[in-house]
């Protein structure tokens, strides 16, 4: 029991500096306690040591909070055009058309024509999204796009170098859809208030 006893006494300072090591956010003063926390929370872990959740949980929410950040983070940022709610409009097509369209593969000479058809609301999205993004697009890496609205969605026909029909056949209409990478900037543009394709 004595043999115990010293044991515990011997660590107990240990035990007290390792308490102490790591002072605890409110215990410090001003903005380095600001930016401690920051730092923990960015890492994924709360002022009290216990980890923290990254993601919001939805795709679309996400990304409205990340240029929502970025917006707040930028003094140039003129709230008075900011528009949020066209870009949560643009997220709604961008679902519809992944999700939802009906698409028909057509092959042609030189490329491939997209029959993409849905109903309601559905139908509206594909004609925005497939009709602006072959205005984006056309010429970009020497394909060449032609969209048409049809009565029930839209017709995206691309036409392409001989190398690139195997790509093309392997993108399919959602891959074509991914090119680009200007998605990205347009949700930016949106959400200013500007339009990515006038």
């Amino acid at each position: 029991m004595i043999r115990t006893l010293t044991i515990i006494a011997a660590l107990l300072p240990g035990v007290a500096l390792a308490q102490t090591a790591t002072p605890h956010p409110t215990d410090m003063k001003g903005a380095h306690t600001m930016e401690m926390h920051g730092q923990m929370m960015n890492m994924g872990t709360s002022h009290t040591g216990m980890a923290m959740p990254t993601q919001p949980g939805q795709g679309a929410f996400a990304t409205i909070q990340e240029i929502v950040d970025m917006l707040a983070a930028d003094p140039k940022t003129d709230w008075s055009k900011v528009n949020m709610d066209a870009l949560r409009q643009h997220l709604i097509d961008m679902n519809f058309v992944t999700l939802d369209a009906q698409v028909k593969n057509e092959p042609i000479a030189d490329g491939m024509r997209f029959v993409v058809t849905g109903a309601g609301p559905v139908r509206d999205s594909i004609q925005r999204m497939v009709l602006a993004h072959a205005a984006t697009m056309i010429g970009v890496g020497g394909w060449k796009y032609e969209a048409a609205k049809t009565d029930d969605g839209a017709k995206l026909t691309v036409h392409v170098p001989v190398g690139d029909q195997a790509k093309l056949r392997g993108l399919g209409f959602i891959g074509v859809l991914t090119l680009g990478m200007h998605h990205q900037a347009h949700h930016m543009m949106i959400a200013r208030g500007e339009n990515p394709h006038g």
